[in-house]
């Protein structure tokens, strides 16, 4: 199988973004990390980098339309034969389809999405240790808990699209970062 997009789907805390690093940096992959793009937006005095500071600083996820606005000023940096890696996107149903149908457009045909679970108990632990080492004002336990509620309600019904339109495989996110890096590794035959 020729891997050229990769999602990588979970809930906050689960390491899909350490997986996702060390997979691109593997694969020699363009790595999309959303959460970072957004707060690099947020960082600009645009009116949009405000609106984007507002929703993170407060926890909200964007909405789709704001969402696209920021995805689709930065997709045409992706070369077509460029492999990538998207990790925290996409987030809901919508997302998903505008995804696909820009990629799909590009020529991209293999899909592939690692939804990396975790159980919710295990996501707020790890945030908040988290919270405190990197001493980040969106990962209080209150704010965690309700992203964790969105990613539930809005993340994943989107596991049902990504099974119908990728090769979709289920890792578990417990393991050391070793391990679970070995679990992708035998699912993608790497």
């Amino acid at each position: 199988m020729k891997l050229n997009t990769i999602f990588f789907i979970g809930p906050q805390g689960s390491g899909k973004g350490t997986q996702a690093k060390i997979l691109a940096k593997r694969l020699n992959f363009f790595y999309w990390e959303m959460g970072g793009l957004l707060r690099q937006v947020a960082a600009s005095p645009s009116e949009l980098g405000q609106k984007v500071k507002k929703l993170i600083d407060s926890g909200i996820l964007l909405t789709d339309e704001q969402l696209y606005e920021v995805v689709d000023s930065r997709l045409g940096e992706i070369a077509p034969d460029q492999g990538v890696i998207f990790d925290g996107i996409p987030r809901r149903v919508p997302q998903a389809e505008h995804l696909m149908e820009f990629l799909q457009g590009q020529g991209r045909k293999n899909f592939v999405t690692l939804f990396v679970n975790l159980p919710k108990e295990e996501s707020v632990a790890r945030l908040l240790k988290r919270a405190e080492i990197e001493k980040r004002a969106d990962d209080t336990r209150e704010k965690i808990e309700f992203r964790l509620q969105q990613y539930e309600n809005d993340t994943l019904p989107v596991l049902d699209y990504l099974r119908r339109h990728s090769m979709f495989f289920e890792i578990d996110g417990q393991p050391t970062v070793e391990e679970v890096n070995n679990i992708i590794n035998k699912a993608l035959s790497l």
